[in-house]
């Protein structure tokens, strides 16, 4: 007898079960919507849609803003096929199924028409949306945002009115501030965009930061000593220092990877470096402590570069008062804190047992002395070691100086038995503390029997202060004004303390922080103040009080904005990506932080656009460091990649105007493995920022690939540039000093100025662009 299959039953209907319509709602039951991507994509994110006579750059702005939206709205319906739709009444949704006995439903999707009425219908289908883990405000932003001051100054700023020249006084005037009126605010925002050179230009350079040191007085902000006073004057030089020489100092100093024969350490070996245009480059030889002049191979150049001995991570620009510059010719200080050896790799979190010889070098760019004409400094300057501390904390992993002047006064011979300080340097070491030394003046401890050639070299025992946690280390830091430090640790933790009590008495030990809260899951690599005064409850910012805002960035990736008067952290991006840098642009009006694929990505902190971002620029490779000034609106970005490159943080808002988003490429870094031999290239030409959109072909991307820089993802170590730094505490005359460190020891000093584009300035001239003089000029007459 055959098989018989058994009679097959009907499945329970569980659309019926779950009570949502009955059985005549499933027999009729409306065919499956479908999704019209020319209507409205119901998010929020997308804006209006413009008319057909809208110009063809605005509409490309439009769309390049949408990038993110079309690509979800295109994969949404590829995710969800089966999902349902969800009506905008807010009820839970509704799921109408067809009847599982019937015919399959076709998958075909429906006519236009169709789609069109269901785009109109009563209840509106919305395309599903990928789930964000935070959230932000979202503003209707329909281009890229233009940077909005949060601190407005009233009080009337200084401004250069000739260009600045190195070892020479500035001329200063008076003028508006940026933030004095809405009208200047837009308009000067607006020429920074017209700035295609690599540096800031000096037309428009202001002091835009905010110090609640500042004396206050109605004539008084005009000067620059005033807005930057001189802080910690009764401070002096710990006693215990000692004069070393140099045999003594040599355990102090980098060393050589390689030990000799008998296991001592040696000095290391000179770095041999090619200099000069890429077609005639001469190879030069700096052993530790030597230094060159750029202009010696290539004449117009105007850039230092010098050799501190071994790969260094902190580097930073000391202040100097105003009237204290003319007393010692514009000299610069520039602290760098080198590594033990080019070998040496610090371990997170590990904390060494003190004492661990390490130094911190001094070195000062001033006028070439001897024979130079004296009618332009500005040519003959040098770079010289001035003064090496011995320290035994170990080596530094970042240092800064208190960002107002702390030196005692210059004007003055000096009589008294302790030597007059240059400022205080705070750091974090390997020994894991957080550390603030009180540096010797060089001028009181060299003797006029020292060689000028060579550095002096003293001892400091003890910090001023040392503050240590036990259950972590500190691992960076940053100063919000001359007394309120914090610290970021290896444990995720982030450490505010208080330090103008314990300096002024001298009472370190056991010191508590006022705040200790928990951002990270991991080690806080990147830490910068938002240096804004805070409001009170009317809205009027309360200028004598501290800063309150943090941002942070930490090897887990997260990117957080903290007010210290909450116990946590607010997520601002997320990536998998080390956040090795990030920096506090007061022209780009919040933090400078690092994206997915080494982009560098400004966030606003403004209440109207808070934590709206976008890129400004994306190296080649890795960043390590990232630096913006408080005179001007240039970016300074190194990279793994041996490039240092700067940027315009204030870049036009429009897309396709005729003012480009350039990218200058200020040095080259390379390594030869082969021969050990470095060669250091400049004088790029400036590279334009390709701006991404959501319609663009993918063959004609992969047709424009050779025309843009493709390098590889494996660089040498020792070409990476660690740290960059503007110098933001020498007045306008410094600004466009920017100093930069790689991993091989060699360092380099630019002087860097931008230009206007056609070397035209916008709005005529600067004083009817800053109003100085009354004029019936149209706001439009800056357009492009």
């Amino acid at each position: 007898m055959p098989r018989q299959l058994r009679a097959r039953t009907s499945r329970p209907n569980y659309a019926s079960l779950a009570a949502i319509g009955d059985e005549e709602d499933l027999k009729t039951s409306p065919p499956k919507p479908s999704f019209d991507e020319d209507a409205d994509s119901g998010s929020d994110f997308a804006p209006d849609k413009l008319p057909e006579d809208t110009p063809e750059d605005l509409q490309n702005g439009s769309e390049d803003l949408l990038e993110v939206d079309k690509k979800e709205a295109e994969e949404a319906p590829k995710r969800g096929k089966n999902q349902t739709p969800t009506t905008t009444t807010g009820s839970r949704p509704i799921s109408h199924l067809p009847s599982i006995t019937g015919a399959r439903p076709s998958h075909k999707a429906p006519p236009k028409s169709q789609s069109a009425q269901a785009s109109t219908s009563k209840t509106k289908m919305s395309t599903p949306r990928a789930a964000k883990m935070y959230a932000l405000p979202n503003p209707s932003v329909h281009h890229r945002h233009r940077a909005m001051p949060v601190f407005l100054r009233k009080e009337k700023v200084e401004r250069l009115d000739a260009p600045p020249t190195l070892f020479n006084p500035p001329t200063i005037v008076s003028t508006n501030s940026i933030t004095s009126e809405q009208f200047l605010t837009d308009r000067i925002s607006k020429a920074w965009g017209y700035n295609v050179g690599p540096g800031p230009v000096w037309n428009i350079m202001e002091d835009r930061s905010c110090f609640k040191e500042a004396l206050e007085g109605e004539e008084n902000q005009i000067n620059e000593s005033f807005r930057r006073p001189r802080v910690h004057q009764g401070v002096e030089v710990k006693s215990g220092w000692t004069r070393l020489n140099e045999c003594d100092a040599a355990r102090y100093l980098p060393t050589d990877a390689v030990l000799t024969d008998d296991g001592q350490l040696r000095p290391p070996a000179p770095v041999r470096c090619f200099l000069g245009p890429h077609d005639r480059q001469t190879r030069v030889e700096m052993a530790m402590f030597n230094s060159h002049a750029t202009s010696e191979y290539m004449p117009g150049s105007k850039s230092f570069v010098f050799n501190v001995g071994s790969p260094a991570w902190g580097a930073d620009w000391c202040p100097t008062y105003p009237d204290d510059r003319p007393c010692r010719g514009y000299k610069h200080y520039l602290a760098i804190a080198p590594f033990s050896s080019r070998s040496h790799s610090p371990m997170i979190g590990a904390k060494a047992q003190r004492p661990v010889p390490a130094c911190v070098q001094i070195w000062g760019l001033q006028a070439k002395r001897g024979n130079a004409p004296q009618t332009d400094l500005s040519l003959e300057g040098e770079m010289k070691c001035e003064m090496v501390l011995c320290l035994e904390s170990g080596p530094a992993f970042e240092i800064k100086w208190c960002p107002l002047p702390s030196h005692d006064q210059w004007n003055q011979v000096h009589m008294g038995e302790h030597p007059r300080k240059l400022g205080l340097l705070a750091g974090t070491f390997e020994d894991g503390s957080l550390s603030v030394y009180v540096v010797p003046d060089p001028e009181d401890i060299r003797s006029k029997d020292d060689d000028p050639m060579r550095p002096t070299f003293v001892h400091l025992p003890e910090p001023l202060l040392r503050i240590e946690l036990e259950e972590t280390s500190c691992w960076s830091l940053d100063w919000a004004n001359s007394e309120i430090i914090a610290v970021g640790c290896t444990n995720g933790f982030v450490a505010v303390y208080d330090i103008g009590h314990a300096v002024r008495t001298g009472q370190g030990p056991n010191m508590l922080p006022t705040h200790y809260i928990s951002i990270h899951q991991c080690a806080v690599r990147a830490l910068a103040w938002i240096r804004i005064p805070p409001t009170n409850g009317s809205g009027v910012p309360s200028i004598s009080d501290d800063p309150t805002f943090l941002a942070t960035g930490g090897y887990d990736g997260l990117e957080c904005l903290t007010d210290i008067r909450e116990p946590h952290g607010n997520i601002v991006n997320r990536t998998r990506d080390v956040i090795n840098s990030t920096t506090y642009s007061v022209f780009a009006g919040g933090p400078i932080m690092i994206d997915h694929d080494n982009t560098v990505k400004g966030y606003s902190v403004s209440p109207s656009t808070l934590g709206r971002g976008h890129v400004l620029l994306e190296p080649d490779g890795p960043v390590w460091s990232v630096s913006a000034s408080d005179y001007h609106a240039q970016l300074a970005v190194g990279s793994a990649d041996g490039s240092c490159v700067t940027t315009n943080t204030l870049k036009s808002t429009r897309r396709g105007g005729s003012v480009p988003f350039f990218v200058h490429k200020i040095f080259q870094l390379d390594y030869s493995r082969k021969t050990g031999e470095f060669r250091m290239l400049d004088h790029f030409l400036p590279q334009e920022t390709q701006e991404r959109s959501a319609n663009s072909n993918r063959k004609q991307a992969k047709k424009d690939e050779p025309e843009t820089s493709i390098s590889t993802g494996v660089w040498p170590p020792e070409v990476g540039v660690h740290r960059v730094t503007w110098n933001t505490g020498n007045g306008l005359g410094g600004a466009p000093l920017l100093a930069s460190t790689t991993g091989s020891g060699l360092c380099r000093v630019d002087w860097l100025l931008g230009r206007w584009i056609r070397n035209k300035v916008p709005y005529v001239n600067v004083p009817h662009m800053r109003k100085e003089v009354d004029d019936m000029m149209d706001e439009d007459s800056g357009d492009d």
